[in-house]
């Protein structure tokens, strides 16, 4: 009998029988469950301690307030909100121990515990205790979502099995991925994820690749082409031969990439950090002066007001919501990121993005497909057609240029019995050969013009791509070939310009072709005829203007260009290990309107980042005045510290949640 297989979302199989249905299902249950429960043990011990605090607080607020009773007093009272203090005060007074013996004083955990060491020493027991309860509880939630968003980029990128079932001598043998070498053949099942990069040696081969484009829809392989480590097969049992080595990997370079990609700092969160280090020993001096100088001052002048005031300010000065929630912005961003198949090189990158006012881009690659078919075939009568075509299609198989591809397509397997001679490629021109002891010229006009041969065309009216022939001396006639237009290059187009981006083309193919693509795209300006040293002075030219530029391209042959605009951005990036390298942006699919949301995703970064600066600013400055005033207890100080921090938090880890 023979037995459907079943597949998950993810394309992963997970049975043949109703029998291995189950114990696969159970199996993944088992492993799904164990690994929420030392999820759920893990985050109840980071939360433990201030669990502890608080039910001790709470009991002594009871006691204090609730219940009439005559122990709880004097020393154990003191004791017993000591002993509630230590949980999460013990930590935060070691934080700042170890910081001062590292030469930075101005912390803020020393801010923390000279607020709370003075709030005991004032007779403020209870709120002592709170005020770093709430802290330590704030610290909890801060970890959780560095925590969480690593953890979402790690899951979306590293797909690596850690063994791969490796064929040695016809019998298939599981190993571990890292000693796989290259030249190995890996057997990959139905819904196994590949492990390493490789060629496909099986006919053909169908793959989820959303680990790496963020593309659902399958991607069909042929015999000969390259696979990638995180790819998942969909159907038959498939042959792999290893080509790079497991660290060497498409997917290890990306992952190492977007974990990287905080070292690269934003301007802003390189001002908050040098913000941070200023600010905060000017508010401790700041405290000190709120609780001394008014004795100068005031003639009902008492010391324990006045320190209370000093230490609501120091607990509202804490500027743990800055420096925690703009760097989770950023990473947050990056990780959004990532999971729509862009990758960022850094924080930095995201800042600039979302001020970019003009995108230029190449048009082979970008726009279209790459992918070229020949649309009209003008040969002159007094040639036998079929002959010159099949005589081109031998020239041009001598060259691996996608005009020869769609020659060949066209014109079917090449005819072995003709015999080429002093084959050459003339440069920017085309090919030449001798057929039969005759010369046979296949290139653009230019190529005619250098041989001086006539011809009686009129190239400017022509708008696709032409192969100018000739043969014995003679004009005989002309190829059109068209690059196909991506599917969504318009709406990559539209979508740019509804956010105010002027586009731009640059391309070497020739200015009537360049021009008709931009105008059926509607892009602003257009140039064709191109060498990379006039891509780069273009680019310039608009630079000069000071605009911002963002330049798409393969990331390899425009290199000059990339280095020179404010962001480089590859596409297609899976490709070329050198387009990783080059590019401060990489989009790992084709897909153009990935331009628009990379740029829309650093607009929503930025916007939620100075949201939390707002935030941040707005409220501590309100209850800073009020405190000074003597107006403001601890509880509003730790809404202004605690209390902005969580909203903050829960500002930046809202992006990682957005659809784009």
């Amino acid at each position: 009998m023979e037995h459907k297989h079943i597949y998950d979302k993810d394309g992963k199989q997970l049975c043949c029988t109703q029998e291995e249905k189950i114990n696969q299902l159970a199996e993944k249950h088992s492993v799904e469950d164990e690994h929420q429960h030392t999820e759920s043990q893990s985050t109840f011990r980071m939360f433990l301690p201030a669990i502890i605090s608080l039910a001790l607080l709470l009991i002594a607020i009871v006691f204090d307030n609730y219940i009439t009773q005559s122990w709880f007093t004097g020393y154990i009272r003191i004791a017993w909100y000591i002993v509630a203090y230590i949980p999460v005060g013990f930590p935060v007074l070691k934080e700042a121990f170890e910081s001062i013996s590292k030469g930075e004083i101005f912390s803020e955990f020393l801010l923390m515990s000279i607020a709370t060491i003075g709030a005991f020493a004032i007779g403020e027991y209870p709120e002592g205790v709170a005020v770093m309860l709430f802290y330590a509880i704030g610290e909890v939630f801060q970890t959780l979502a560095v925590k969480r968003a690593k953890a979402n980029i790690k899951t979306l990128l590293d797909q690596r099995p850690d063994t791969v079932t490796v064929l040695q001598n016809n019998e298939a043998k599981t190993v571990k991925a890292e000693t796989v070498n290259i030249g190995d053949i890996i057997q990959l099942k139905s819904g196994e994820k590949l492990g390493l990069d490789g060629e496909l040696l099986s006919e053909t081969a169908s793959f989820n690749t959303a680990a790496l484009t963020g593309e659902s829809k399958p991607d069909t392989k042929q015999k000969g082409e390259i696979v990638l480590a995180g790819m998942i097969n969909l159907n038959t049992v498939s042959q792999i031969k290893v080509t790079t080595a497991y660290k060497d990997s498409k997917l290890s370079k990306i992952l190492e990439l977007v974990q990287n990609a905080t070292a690269q700092k934003a301007p802003t969160e390189l001002f908050i950090r040098k913000f941070a280090k200023v600010y905060t020993p000017i508010v401790v001096f700041l405290a000190v002066a709120i609780c001394v100088l008014p004795m100068l001052f005031v003639s009902d002048y008492v010391f324990r007001d006045w320190l209370y005031r000093a230490l609501v300010f120091l607990v509202i000065s804490c500027p743990c919501a800055l420096v925690i929630s703009i760097p989770l912005g950023y990473f947050g961003g990056i990780g959004a990121a990532s999971r729509n198949g862009i990758l960022f090189k850094g924080s930095n990158f995201l800042d600039i993005i979302a001020n970019i006012q003009n995108v230029v881009m190449d048009k082979t690659g970008t726009l279209t497909k790459g992918v070229f078919h020949v649309q009209e075939v003008n040969i002159k009568t007094e040639f036998n057609k079929d002959e010159i075509l099949q005589m081109v299609n031998a020239l041009e198989s001598q060259s691996t240029h996608p005009v020869a591809t769609a020659i060949q397509k066209y014109v079917g397997n090449v005819n072995t019995s003709i015999q080429l001679t002093n084959v050459e490629e003339i440069a920017g021109h085309g090919l030449k050969a001798n057929i039969n002891g005759k010369e046979l010229l296949v290139g653009n006009f230019k190529l005619m013009d250098k041989f001086n041969i006539s011809y009686d065309v009129n190239t400017d009216e022509l708008v696709y791509t032409v192969i100018a022939i000739a043969y014995d001396k003679k004009f005989a006639g002309y190829l059109t070939i068209a690059d196909e237009i991506k599917e969504d290059a318009q709406d990559a187009v539209n979508k740019l310009h509804s956010m105010k981006v002027k586009t731009t083309m640059l391309s070497g193919d020739k200015t009537s072709v360049v021009k008709f693509i931009a105008d059926k795209l509607g892009i602003d300006n257009a140039f064709g005829d191109l060498l990379p040293v006039d891509k780069v002075n273009k680019v310039k030219e608009i630079k000069d203007k000071n605009e911002t530029v963002a330049f798409v391209g393969d990331g390899v042959n425009d290199a000059p260009v990339v280095a020179l605009s404010n962001v480089g951005i590859a596409m297609g990036g899976l490709g070329s290990d050198a387009t990783i390298e080059t590019a401060d942006v990489v989009i790992q699919n084709d897909e153009p309107s990935k331009i628009a949301m990379a740029i829309n995703i650093g607009k929503q970064t930025k916007r939620i980042v100075w949201q939390n600066i707002g935030l941040a600013f707005t409220v501590k400055a309100a209850v800073l005045i009020l405190g000074a005033g003597g107006l403001a207890t601890m509880w509003e100080a730790v809404f202004a510290d605690v209390g902005v921090a969580l909203l903050a938090i829960l500002n930046a880890i809202r992006i990682q949640r957005m659809k784009f």
